[in-house]
């Protein structure tokens, strides 16, 4: 066979190949449709029974992480709702029970597929969103926050073993039971001890530069960890997979294959986030983690006041949660699940006493709820339950000195990086859009609802007592008087000017 010949075989064989991978492709693609589609197709059929405004019997939280959950878990809900009201916590997927009787509310980082589980005609869904990118900028400070806690260790394996025995000691949950930093802490620590490694073998310790996102000798620096796989399987796009019920802790069977296939072919992420979007239509409440004040205040007036409502409606006074059954259930550290300042399990004494700190102004217990005392307390909760974050975040990067991250240091961030961010993250921040136009609508519909029912806030005020006489009571007696006098007036007015027409 001369080489003309040889030339043209190749050349066959390598058209050949082409054709066939460019058919397999085409098929893979056909596939992926038809995955995605089918799947949103179904998603987008299910209604929502009843009126979506009204609380149902059952509460869901849907936690985005880092999205300040937590404060809405601790000075909201368990001012609203006793412990025995509480469901079985589920972000182990061990724990969860959906049958366990008086189940009223569940705060979970689980996604939307929980709702598998759940009465669907009977559960009210709320949740917060973040703008994206800072929600990236967030997650990344806190896996390197949690894991350069096990920097106190001499190195990885004896780390560890030491979570391994204090976990199946307590029998408790600790942060690496939970989605997603069981998956993102872990690698972020191995990460860590191999970086202090290389520092020992070089016995150099001192880091350079003035940006804590790029110190690559102390911890892995922000550009490398958007662009690892891992990155791109839980953190990006993350608020719209876990709206849409398609994490990797999913509940649905054809989560993995939906979510594979949007990664891989970008344009079928439209179908996600039409279907993300029916979710966050189909809630109750939908806050913003950057209007946090307005979001506290329109969350009070909207879940809050029907919370309430329902209680007295059953004849049943809204107390305070019993703060020390409370700590009781939080008997290791890390048990809360909406703890976004997670302590390892042998800081547990430590994490019981920084929770009584943000129990600042409670309602005193056996007094009626109602929305304005509910703020109160949330005021003085939010306050302390602040000041422990800023300690625990103090004391976990003083490991990793000098890479200590601030609001301000996000600014050294070069723009390629934060463009970079945006990109990844195209479906959360339409999905964050569209959150902000929800906000404003239930924003506009809340204050119209406070507007047209200013009488009976008014009727409640009055109900209030004031030693021991009812305040209404009083007004009840003085208005008769007050109209009299009024008439007296009126009547002395007109003979005045009637006898001045006289002279």
């Amino acid at each position: 066979m001369d080489n003309h010949t040889l030339k043209s075989t190749a050349f066959l064989i390598v058209l050949l190949l082409g054709l066939e991978n460019a058919v397999s492709g085409s098929s893979d693609v056909r596939h992926c449709e038809n995955v995605v589609k089918r799947w949103a197709s179904s998603a987008l059929e299910q209604q929502v029974k009843g009126d979506k405004h009204t609380l149902q019997d059952l509460l869901f939280f849907l936690h985005v992480p880092r999205t300040g959950g937590r404060a809405y878990f601790h000075c909201f809900l368990k001012k609203l709702y006793s412990n025995a009201e509480e469901c079985p916590r589920s972000y182990d997927k061990l724990r969860f029970d959906p049958s366990k009787k008086k189940c009223r509310l569940l705060v979970t980082h689980d996604d939307y597929s929980m709702m598998s589980k759940l009465p669907k005609d009977k559960t009210s869904v709320v949740t917060i969103l973040r703008n994206p990118v800072d929600r990236v900028f967030s997650t990344y400070e806190f896996s390197v926050e949690v894991a350069a806690r096990f920097l106190v260790h001499p190195n990885l394996t004896s780390a560890t073993q030491m979570a391994r025995h204090v976990r199946s000691k307590t029998g408790g949950v600790s942060t690496l039971d939970i989605w997603p930093w069981k998956y993102l802490v872990p690698w972020m620590r191995e990460d860590l001890f191999a970086r202090r490694d290389a520092r020992k073998l070089r016995l150099f310790n001192k880091v350079e530069g003035d940006n804590p996102f790029d110190m690559e000798e102390m911890v892995m620096p922000l550009h490398e960890y958007i662009t690892d796989p891992m990155a791109h399987d839980i953190v990006h796009n993350g608020a719209t997979f876990q709206v849409a019920g398609l994490t990797n802790n999913s509940y649905f069977m054809e989560s993995h294959d939906v979510r594979h296939c949007v990664q891989q072919y970008k344009t079928l992420g439209a179908h996600v986030l039409e279907v993300a979007k029916k979710r966050l239509d189909d809630m109750l409440y939908v806050g913003l983690t950057e209007d946090h004040k307005e979001s506290a205040t329109m969350f009070a007036n909207v879940v809050g006041a029907q919370v309430i409502s329902q209680g007295l409606a059953a004849n049943s006074s809204m107390e305070l949660a019993d703060d020390s059954k409370s700590e009781q259930s939080l008997s290791i550290s890390d048990a809360d699940p909406d703890n976004d300042d997670h302590h390892m399990q042998t800081d547990a004494s430590n994490n019981v006493r920084s929770e009584n700190a943000s129990k600042e102004n409670p309602v005193g217990k056996g007094e009626h709820m109602t929305v304005k005392k509910l703020m109160e307390a949330y005021e003085g909760c939010i306050s302390g339950l602040r000041k422990t974050q800023g300690s625990r975040r103090s004391a976990s990067l003083r490991r990793i000195t000098p890479a200590n991250f601030s609001k301000g240091d996000r600014l050294k961030v070069p723009e390629v990086v934060i463009e970079q961010i945006r990109s990844l993250n195209s479906l959360d921040l339409e999905l964050y859009k569209y959150a902000q136009d929800i906000f404003a609508n239930l924003h506009t519909r809340t204050v119209q609802k406070m507007a047209s029912t200013e009488g009976v806030v008014l009727g409640s005020i009055l109900e209030e007592n004031t030693d021991g006489i009812a305040l209404w009571k009083i007004l009840s007696w003085a208005m008769p008087v007050g109209l009299l006098l009024l008439l007296i007036l009126v009547f002395v007015n007109a003979r005045r000017r009637i006898s001045k027409l006289k002279i």
